[in-house]
């Protein structure tokens, strides 16, 4: 694909802001109105002063952000790699061309939100969403309408004798579904809808009356494995309770084991020994604010997600003694790879592998329900570290200042995260544009989750918003000075 030179990069940030408010404006009157059919009542996120330097980095971080996935996604069947060299250098054989159809689900999501910024131009998201939809619709192999894993990214075969997967499969249905309102074209809503009333959640309950299997294996048959403790299996089970065709027993949601867990006076429920990312994913598309349970614990999962990431940021502040790089603005850990390899670690309580490696998207994963502890965090990495662990894609997956040991790679779920995040926490799109497909409201009124009073306007999780009239003026201001790390690639193709 032929590439587009930019310019330096403090000049770039400031074009790219008023064109941003321009083209924003521009896209909304192309596409036609919102489906009255659909009955979500989006609730538009409150708005906090964010400083011009915060808010340009922000948009940079996103931008380098979908540049993973927009560069590494097969054009022709839209699987996005599992992961990439930060550098461009090749993957080793093991590696190389091995898609995640989790990092999928984030890619479709992330051409909505690079169109609404003017990144790309609304054919090229549009052919790219439908290249993907097609594929998954009529070439990838399915069973009972789930995925495999890991896919090779040029042939569709399946790569590492992977597990058809319902999480995974999940998370690529989230992206469906979310391209399905966004683009009003008749060919990506046939499309979507086929790939996601073809999933038969019933079968993946493999004979349990509420509690579905992880996965599946042509040579095994079902894994012995259930998701029946709370973690990101909620979009799982909402997407099951609100399925048109084979819809599983709102009675699921409340199967679920959940611990109760307190941390330096923050109180939440969660599956204790997880890692963050588990408070995080699903809130990616599900707007879970202002709403609680109207039985059982009567959990509000937005409040609940604040407190577990609050309570995080006190456990990683707390590991200073042990890691003097650790502290208020540098903390975050989660599932990663790591100087020996990929873990599933975070805390509190402490994982015995924690060896002083930060994780970027823990806190930035988090955007979405602690913007100014977050972006703070973010900003030290970048200003401290510069160009050793933010170029071309973001974010490294994982370094460790205390050992020297920088990740080669970024991986696409934690790349994916830190940009839905920011999405979110700026302007509320996926949000949005994910609920108003009417399963998943339906889904969540099945289950019992009520609308109430939210609780959060004056704790640090408040969220911050990004009006398109802020843009220009901070356009204005003068270019902030970030290190001079590589500029992005920007490779996509010239509009027709």
């Amino acid at each position: 694909m032929p590439s587009v030179k930019v310019a330096p990069l403090s000049i770039l940030l400031s074009i790219l802001a008023v064109f941003s408010l321009l083209f924003s404006s521009s896209s909304a009157l192309a596409r036609p109105p919102i489906s009255k059919a659909v009955s979500f009542h989006f609730q538009a996120a409150p708005v906090l002063k964010l400083s011009s330097q915060d808010q340009l980095f922000l948009e940079d971080l996103q931008h380098r952000s979908f540049n993973f996935f927009w560069d590494q996604a097969d054009p022709q069947t839209g699987l996005v790699a599992d992961r990439a060299r930060m550098d461009e250098s090749s993957l080793n054989e093991n590696h190389r061309n091995v898609a995640s159809i989790a990092a999928t689900g984030f890619g479709l999501s992330a051409l909505c939100i690079a169109m609404e910024h003017g990144w790309i131009t609304q054919s090229q998201a549009r052919e790219r969403a439908r290249s993907t939809l097609r594929f998954f619709a009529d070439r990838a192999f399915e069973n009972h309408g789930w995925f495999y894993h890991w896919l090779d990214s040029k042939t569709g075969e399946r790569r590492w004798n992977s597990e058809v997967s319902s999480i995974d499969t999940a998370l690529l249905l989230a992206g469906v579904l979310t391209v399905r309102t966004y683009f009003h074209d008749p060919e990506i809503r046939k499309l979507a809808t086929k790939i996601y009333e073809r999933v038969n959640f019933q079968w993946m309950l493999n004979g349990h009356p509420l509690l579905l299997s992880h996965g599946w294996k042509p040579e095994t048959g079902f894994l012995k494995s259930r998701w029946d403790t709370y973690s990101e299996d909620s979009i799982l089970y909402l997407l099951a309770i609100g399925s048109p065709t084979h819809p599983i027993s709102a009675a699921s949601w409340y199967a679920l084991w959940r611990d109760r867990y307190r941390y330096e006076g923050h109180t939440y429920f969660t599956t204790i020994g997880v890692p963050l990312f588990m408070h995080q994913y699903a809130h990616a598309w599900i707007d879970y604010r202002n709403r609680r349970e109207s039985r059982g614990d009567r959990i509000d999962y937005f409040e609940n997600s604040i407190a577990a990431t609050l309570a995080h940021r006190a456990f990683c502040i707390n590991l200073s003694h042990d890691f003097p790089a650790f502290g208020s603005d540098m903390w975050g850990i989660t599932a990663s790879d790591s100087a020996k390899g990929y873990l599933a670690w975070g805390g509190p309580p402490r994982d015995p592998e924690i060896d002083g490696t930060l994780v970027p998207s823990a806190a930035g994963g988090s955007l979405m329900f602690t913007p100014k502890l977050s972006v703070a965090a973010l900003q030290a990495m970048h200003d401290k570290y510069g160009i050793k662990v933010y170029s071309k894609y973001g974010f490294i997956d994982a370094f460790n200042p205390g050992t020297g040991w920088f990740d080669s790679d970024v991986l696409g779920i934690n790349t994916g995260i830190i940009l839905l995040s920011a999405e979110n926490s700026l302007t509320g799109n996926v949000w949005k544009w994910f609920m108003q497909n009417r399963e998943i409201p339906l889904a969540m009124q099945k289950a019992g989750l009520v609308r109430s009073k939210s609780r959060t306007t004056s704790r640090p999780g408040e969220r911050f918003g990004s009006p398109r009239h802020q843009v220009k003026a901070m356009a204005e201001q003068r270019p902030v000075s970030l290190p001079p790390v590589a500029e992005p690639a920007h490779q996509v193709a010239k509009a027709a």
